[in-house]
């Protein structure tokens, strides 16, 4: 019995198309998510909310809440401070170096400051080097590793002091030392201005004895 064509066999044909279930490669597999992960769309989300929608990505704050919640038990057993370090009063310090007038009263103050800072600092440096430290995961650890870059901001907490030692140097060695500027008589001939004897007389022009 010859099969019949018609608009009804087509809508058949489709609809079982269209309910069977599509095969998945064999290395397909669908990576579990934490059940606290949040899905974000772009109306009303930042930047950083709008990537992880975009690649279904863990945003930082998701991150964050996740190892607050999983260390819970630790804080609890190892209570820490609550409140941060005291802020130091700045005020005279800034009055101070309103009222200076010449680079060695700068100086005075900006070191007076770096002297009551170095050791938060250095407390700061030798604790983010104790972090890289941790499980010794700094042996042989990758440059941009969490355990490098605990290093590289341990060193960096440091180079304040020396980066600002610089420029108050810098500016003290203007202020006192200032490298010598070359004399009008001596520009004028050339070659003097680098160290060079003074050009022979043209020919004809020699003197007569």
């Amino acid at each position: 019995m010859p099969r019949l064509h018609g608009p009804g066999t087509h809508h058949a044909t489709r609809c079982r198309r269209r309910h069977q279930p599509r095969t998945r490669p064999k290395d397909f597999r669908i990576t579990p998510r934490d059940p606290d992960f949040d899905l974000y769309d772009n109306v009303g989300r930042d930047a950083d909310q709008i990537h992880a929608a975009r690649y279904n990505l863990a945003t930082r704050s998701d991150l964050k809440r996740w190892a607050r919640r999983d260390a819970e038990p630790f804080r609890k057993a190892h209570p820490l401070p609550d409140q941060p370090w005291p802020t130091p009063d700045l005020t005279p310090y800034l009055d101070a170096l309103a009222a200076a007038q010449t680079p060695a009263e700068i100086e005075a103050v900006t070191d007076h400051v770096l002297d009551a800072a170095e050791p938060a600092l250095r407390a700061v440096s030798d604790y983010l080097v104790a972090a890289a430290r941790w499980r010794r995961e700094n042996r042989d650890a990758a440059k941009g590793s969490p355990s490098s870059l605990l290093m590289t901001a341990a060193s960096r907490a440091l180079s304040v002091l020396a980066i600002v030692d610089e420029a108050g140097l810098s500016r003290l060695r203007a202020a006192y030392d200032p490298a010598p500027t070359p004399t009008a008589s001596a520009s004028a001939e050339p070659g003097a201005a680098m160290g060079l004897p003074p050009a022979p007389p043209a020919p004809g022009n020699a003197p007569h004895r």
